[in-house]
This record gives structure tokens, sequence and C-alpha cells, in this order.
């Protein structure tokens, strides 16, 4: 791996959750769920975040079905990476494969008896960080 960050997204309809990993690459923590309103508002938050973390890798949570396939979701989140990179020429995005992310986000605030109002605050931050997480650890099983 190249020098610097990460950022993972789990990107959705209303929210974008989002993960940071530490300076080695080794570690994701949870930074923020960004509750989008317009395009140009969500890209501009999210420089910010890059901004703030030195971060221009971003690993984007790929939404396949279940089989496999690719539905409408990816399609969404495949115009969203786009429109980041569009905004920020240095960005380079990563799709991994975010089946079940939002599932084990769910179940480890579960298991850290975390209210279901509380969880539902956080749980797109959560998918991030898993997503992240998960990619940071296969690149470093090779």
């Amino acid at each position: 791996m190249t020098d610097g960050r990460w950022l993972g997204l789990d990107v959705g309809d209303r929210t974008v959750g989002v993960a940071v990993s530490d300076a080695l690459s080794l570690t994701a923590q949870g930074v923020e769920t960004i509750r989008r309103t317009t395009l140009k508002k969500d890209l501009a938050r999210l420089g910010a975040i890059m901004d703030e973390y030195g971060a221009s890798r971003l690993v984007v949570g790929w939404p396949k079905n279940m089989d496999g396939s690719e539905g409408a979701r990816c399609v969404i989140v495949r115009d969203f990476a786009a429109a980041i990179q569009a905004a920020r020429s240095e960005a380079e995005v990563v799709f991994w494969d975010e089946r079940l992310s939002t599932v084990a986000a769910s179940r480890s605030l579960i298991a850290a008896d975390v209210s279901r109002k509380k969880r539902k605050k956080v749980i797109d931050k959560m998918a991030a960080v898993f997503i992240l997480q998960g990619y940071l650890d296969r690149q470093r099983s090779g």
C-alpha cells in the first residue's frame, strides 16, 4: 500500500457513512454519518473530511445482491463515486463488496447493548467501518 489514509464509504439514499483508516492503514474508525441533502453539499462535506484526514483514497461499499448480481443500488453508488472523482480528480476509488456489512454492524451494536434509537444514528458509520476494515485486512493478507 502507498502512504496516506483511506476513507470507507457506505453510500445510501439518505446518508453516507464514513470511516477512516489509521495512518498505517491497519484499523478503521468511524468518522460520521453525512445526512444527504444535495449532491453538491454531500460532496463538499466529503471533501472537507478528505482534507481533514489527508485521504484521497476511498473504499466504497459495492452493494451487490446476495446472488452476486449487480442491481439498481450499484448504479447509484457508481454514479456517486463518479461524482466524487469529477469533483476531486486526485481521488482513487476502490469498490468493495459490502454484502452483510450493515448486518454485521447491527449485530456488533446490539452486542454492545446500544439502544435501537442510537443504533439508527450510527449504523451507516459502523457499516463504513466494516467495509473499510474488510478491505484493509484483505490488503494485508495479500
